[in-house]
């Protein structure tokens, strides 16, 4: 269950949690697209992080006397969050998280069955018989989708411990192009609802969580920025900006202008 309620939460003791496991920070980070995995650790090191995600096929993580990923970042410091990135069909997504848990017994997981290579977007039937297949197996299964908000209700339903919307097609940078859905999706959820895919820069990551998102994740954004380790900084800030600004409530919004200094003392100019 997620509180959103800004009068009960004590901005002191503000963790997001996701299927009984409790993190101080609220920005997830993937792993890959970076030069080299000394640059990954940086950069997330920098970010704050406590979850990266782990393309289960495509990262080297149990192929000895090649790099590893847990050389560089400490699987004890860090929780591993195996996803499904280049799966086609639920059979795909399946098959992939049942060998990430029989490789490095993690069951907390994030799935994602992509449409087709150009989009990059969820093949929403695919991913919801996945989603189906995987909790009935004992995974707590966090899951891309799109920003449908019937979806995004349905995988609820079926028993996701998380949503994981996109704000836009996943590496395009183009920040949250529908809003007003990603709202709903938040309004309605009672699991943590954090936008996956689309970010761009640190004022995208701030606008998810001034509407209440529990978080972000992104990949693309830290590693293909001129300077990964300093944008890694920058969400990291990003993320605590709108975190307190969620919590701090945002002032009334007004057609028209009212004036900062108050009318009483006001000087009389007529003499």
């Amino acid at each position: 269950m997620v509180c959103r309620d800004r009068n009960l939460i004590d901005p002191n003791n503000d963790f997001f949690e996701v299927a009984g496991h409790k993190f101080k920070s609220r920005l997830l980070v993937g792993t890959g697209k970076y030069k080299d995995f000394a640059e990954t650790a940086a950069a997330i090191n920098e970010s704050g992080a406590e979850i990266v995600t782990v393309a289960v096929r495509r990262v080297n993580i149990e192929k000895k006397g090649e790099p590893m990923l847990q050389d560089f970042l400490d699987p004890k410091k860090f929780t591993y969050l195996p996803n499904t990135a280049g799966c086609f069909t639920a059979e795909d997504a399946v098959r992939t998280l049942r060998l990430a848990r029989a490789t490095g017994g993690w069951n907390l997981v994030k799935l994602e069955v992509l449409a087709d290579e150009k989009t990059l977007y969820p093949k929403v039937v695919e991913t919801i018989k996945a989603a189906e297949l995987l909790i009935k197996e004992g995974f707590d299964v966090m899951v891309y989708t799109s920003d449908d908000p019937i979806v995004a209700k349905e995988l609820e339903d079926i028993g996701c411990c998380a949503i994981m919307p996109l704000a836009a097609p996943i590496g395009s940078g183009l920040g949250i192009q529908n809003r007003l859905n990603i709202e709903f999706i938040v309004d309605q959820s009672k699991v943590p609802v954090l936008v996956d895919a689309g970010v761009g820069t640190a004022s995208d990551a701030a606008i998810a969580m001034e509407i209440g998102c529990d978080g972000v994740l992104m990949n693309t954004a830290i590693a293909k920025a001129k300077n990964p380790i300093l944008m890694a900084h920058a969400m990291k800030l990003a993320i605590e900006a709108g975190r307190a600004a969620f919590l701090a409530g945002r002032m009334e919004v007004k057609k028209f202008a009212s004036a900062s200094s108050p009318e009483v003392g006001k000087i009389n100019n007529k003499f």
